[in-house]
């Protein structure tokens, strides 16, 4: 007949899983110092869809933004621009969005736990 590929079953590292999970932790912990900076509930940080209701308040785009994040492809460009308001709205240009894109897990830190104030809604 055939033979089945379970390879990947086998190749499973639990250490990997560890290290996933220690990173997920650190980006959720500084997410909720994130939105604490911004006058925001930090527990807001752990629940879905409340969150990202919570981050359109802080970056101070209207509730109905939340729409857009359900539309496929367009969540992408909303999301970056999101991002990208977040950033100025503790006092970071556009490099620092790129780092939150592609390096959360050590830029999220820097925003949660550095010395960012906050500015108010996209740095107005």
């Amino acid at each position: 007949m055939y033979e089945e590929d379970f390879s990947m079953v086998s190749n499973y590292n639990p250490f990997n899983s560890f290290i996933f999970w220690v990173v997920m932790i650190l980006v959720i912990v500084a997410l909720w110092k994130i939105f604490e900076k911004a006058g925001k509930p930090g527990w807001a940080a752990i629940i879905p869809i409340y969150n990202i209701i919570v981050l359109l308040e802080i970056v101070g785009k209207p509730l109905w933004w939340i729409i857009l994040f359900l539309i496929p492809f367009v969540n992408i460009i909303f999301g970056i621009w999101v991002t990208n308001l977040l950033s100025k709205s503790f006092g970071k240009n556009e490099g620092f969005t790129v780092g939150l894109i592609l390096l959360p897990f050590i830029f999220y830190p820097i925003l949660g736990f550095g010395s960012a104030k906050y500015e108010g809604p996209a740095g107005t």
